[in-house]
């Protein structure tokens, strides 16, 4: 279950958020009751969200940029999957693998996106794609000069802006998943102390490294 209350269809004024839970759950549903939506997601996300009509405003604006984008929609789509991946959000690695799959991007090639530094399936554009990605996410915005350069002999200033500005949206996305737990990214933490068996003497672990 999320870590936020989600908010019942009875509950909801806004028309905004109305309209999102009629198209994605059906005129019929209670979202935080029945869950499903037609994209196949538990649709928890959007119930959370409802906690604040304007945070949930805001996020759809967001959405609604690729519109008017000049960026081809397959970098887009590989900057905001890697970006899913990097974060170590299952929920918007995903969302953005399905969306790779119907731009007619190949299985395998979405299958090498966590290994996409040995592949030979990116061109160069896409490898910086890629490279910038893990640039924002893994080092907060640190980007060698070479791996821009490349985008700037393939993209303009205002699809590379697109591409900024779009990846960083959803590394926000997928951090705020991954904290509130919402979709895919309500699973268990995967570190956690292994304990020793009950009846079991350990020894004096940094003596026995240590060679005392």
């Amino acid at each position: 279950m999320p870590r936020l209350r989600e908010v019942p269809r009875a509950e909801v004024t806004d028309e905004k958020i109305l309209f999102f839970y009629d198209r994605l759950f059906g005129p019929d549903k209670d979202p935080a009751v029945d869950h499903g939506t037609i994209h196949a997601t538990p649709g928890d996300w959007w119930t959370v969200f409802a906690q604040s009509p304007s945070v949930f405003r805001h996020a759809v604006r967001g959405f609604s940029l690729y519109r008017n984008a000049k960026l081809d929609p397959h970098l887009r789509e590989l900057g905001q999957a890697r970006a899913g991946y990097a974060r170590g959000s299952q929920f918007v690695f995903s969302q953005h693998c399905k969306q790779m799959r119907s731009l007619g991007m190949a299985d395998e090639k979405i299958a090498a996106i966590p290994s996409w530094q040995i592949s030979d399936l990116f061109s160069p554009l896409e490898r910086a794609v890629l490279a910038y990605t893990d640039g924002l996410v893994h080092d907060g915005g640190r980007v060698p000069d070479e791996v821009f350069a490349v985008l700037q002999a393939e993209l303009s200033d205002s699809e590379i802006l697109e591409l900024t500005y779009i990846t960083c949206m959803y590394d926000m996305h997928a951090t705020m998943c991954r904290a509130l737990k919402l979709e895919f990214d309500d699973r268990p933490e995967p570190i956690e102390e292994v304990r020793v068996p009950e009846g079991v003497v350990v020894a004096d672990l940094s003596a026995d490294l240590a060679g005392e």
